[in-house]
């Protein structure tokens, strides 16, 4: 499978929306414990809560060997210019530490995303930042074969492990592909539903989104208005027993993805996933990450 020369990815990683809010206190603690615990990497998005290099930059600052992985930098949020230049001060800082990770995002309207990934890849590429590795948000064929051609890999977001196949048939033995999915510790299945429907909402009612799940096989009926089905939602979101939850996302790595981020979702406004992060790792470590 691909990998990434000189950088430690591990197997399974974080990924998480909390320090888009936390205070740098707060995450710096969480940070430092999650690299005691021997998580390898962490990602991060860029949604509005923190400007996606800065918080890349301020990870890598206070760990010493975490991976941190940009999942995603939404290209409308900077010139390219500054993402290559910002990459490239990361890079150089940190060796081989720092994953960028590049994605259309929510898009601009009249703006098509295939085309507007080239053009930014263009003026990025226009001056070399050696040292520096990407990463392009794929779900298409079409922006996957751009991942394999133009960056290191791919990274999937809410995909099943059969979509997880088909990418890797798509992008082929070498390029690196890290797979989101969203979990929840909570083996009773109407509470988790419960809690798994209130997290996919505003993805099941979002146009791009819904377009994307009927691709992947949902029909109308899955999609439910919003609230989504038994089947979709137990798909996209693995809950129970951090055992059973580790059993369902080893199925992304039997489908060919080398990596797969886990987001813990479920928790109340305010609080850290700190909790079940630490019963990850002692449900992982040491043989899986």
């Amino acid at each position: 499978m691909g990998t990434i020369e000189g950088m430690r990815l591990g197997r399974y990683g974080i990924w998480t929306f909390d320090f888009e809010d936390q205070p740098a206190g707060l995450i710096r603690d969480s940070v430092q414990e999650l690299e005691e615990l021997g998580w390898p990497a962490i990602w991060v998005p860029e949604r509005d809560g923190r400007e996606a290099l800065t918080h890349a930059g301020f990870l890598l600052s206070v760990t010493e060997r975490l991976t941190v992985v940009n999942g995603i930098a939404q290209i409308w949020s900077r010139e390219p210019r500054w993402t290559r230049a910002g990459a490239q001060l990361l890079a150089e800082a940190y060796p081989d530490r720092h994953l960028l990770g590049l994605g259309y995002g929510a898009g601009k309207p009249g703006t098509r995303p295939l085309r507007a990934m080239n053009d930014y890849l263009d003026a990025m590429d226009a001056v070399p930042a050696p040292g520096t590795r990407r990463l392009l948000a794929a779900y298409g064929p079409k922006m996957l074969e751009l991942a394999r051609d133009r960056s290191a890999g791919a990274h999937t977001y809410h995909v099943t492990p059969e979509h997880t196949a088909q990418a890797r048939e798509i992008l082929g033995e070498e390029p690196f592909l890290g797979v989101e999915h969203a979990v929840l510790f909570e083996p009773d299945a109407a509470k988790a539903r419960e809690l798994a429907r209130a997290h996919l909402h505003p993805y099941l009612t979002s146009e791009y989104n819904v377009a994307k799940f009927r691709r992947l096989g949902y029909s109308e009926s899955d999609i439910d208005g919003g609230r989504g089905s038994d089947r979709l939602v137990d798909d996209l979101v693995f809950w129970g027993e951090p055992e059973q939850v580790i059993g369902k996302l080893r199925a992304h790595l039997d489908a060919g993805a080398d990596h797969v981020g886990i987001q813990m979702i479920g928790l109340e406004a305010g609080t850290t996933a700190m909790p079940h992060w630490r019963r990850l790792a002692e449900a992982l470590l040491p043989a899986a990450i």
